[in-house]
């Protein structure tokens, strides 16, 4: 046998035992391997339009991406496969964190999400909506820049621009209030004034919005799309622009990051994880 071959085998024996002694405590105790992160269940809530389910994807494969050793999973609220249930259903009992692409606190967030989530086998918590954060302004404002929205602007233009914020609405005021906090977080970073504005469900729509503005003089008027996907709410309030509309928010960086504070946030919350559901006798 020659030196090196033999240098060879004695350092493959050092190598598989440097191995093993990874695997015991200096007490003699076997470790335990590390446990997997709770998975992250993105929840959307389902459109009839097609652009909806291939956007929301998009946004699920940025996230894996971001996060590749993270299991990303994809559930609907309603219309869209596969629905939330069934998504939960396929984890077992195992752990995870459902964050909502929804914008504002509102029903789905408080009532419809928790109850599938105590349905299910699953051990789960509920995180906050994306929205209002920074990093859903930072997208919004990235939208409006792709649509034509100007970089700077004179004090004269300024005084006749402004950006109404279309959003789906709610009957629940806690849902208005978070549209109302990104409206200000926008007007301050964009400069000019920002009027939040609904599709449904909440006062003022968006042409009632936009006609008000043009009451004040404000006739250089933006829709900012305050919408996770493509969809009939997104394209009425977009064609209702009088200038320029921004596209929904999509898998824009920012928004991955947001899913991904999102669940972070919620693991390191002392939160109430929902325990599976009982089977039926």
């Amino acid at each position: 046998m020659t030196l090196d071959s033999t240098a060879h085998i004695m350092s493959s024996i050092g190598a598989e035992l440097a191995g093993r002694l990874r695997l015991v405590t200096p007490d003699g105790r076997r470790r335990q391997a590390p446990c997997a992160p709770p998975a992250l269940v993105l929840v959307a809530h389902g459109s009839r339009d097609p652009r909806a389910l291939r956007t929301v994807r998009a946004l699920m494969d940025r996230v894996r991406e971001t996060r590749p050793a993270l299991s990303v999973h994809l559930g609907h609220i309603e219309i869209d496969e596969p629905p939330l249930p069934d998504t939960l259903a396929a984890l077992g009992g195992s752990e995870a964190v459902l964050v909502p692409l929804l914008l504002s606190p509102g029903h789905h967030v408080k009532r419809d999400i928790p109850e599938m989530a105590a349905a299910s086998p699953a051990r789960a918590r509920v995180a906050a909506p994306l929205g209002p954060h920074p990093l859903l302004v930072e997208t919004l404002y990235d939208r409006l820049t792709e649509a034509g929205w100007p970089a700077g602007t004179d004090a004269a233009t300024c005084r006749a621009s402004a950006v109404v914020l279309a959003a789906a609405g709610s009957r629940d005021p806690d849902s208005a209030a978070g549209t109302r906090r990104t409206a200000r977080l926008l007007a301050d970073r964009l400069g000019v004034p920002v009027v939040p504005a609904y599709a449904s469900a909440a006062a003022p729509t968006v042409p009632a919005a936009l006609r008000a503005l043009a009451a004040r003089g404000r006739h250089r008027v933006a829709v900012a799309s305050c919408f996770t996907a493509p969809g009939r709410f997104a394209t009425q309030c977009a064609e209702a622009a009088p200038w320029i509309a921004s596209a929904p928010l999509g898998d824009h960086p920012s928004m991955a990051r947001l899913v991904l504070h999102r669940y972070d946030q919620t693991l390191a919350a002392p939160g109430t994880i929902t325990e599976p559901a009982l089977a039926s006798a």
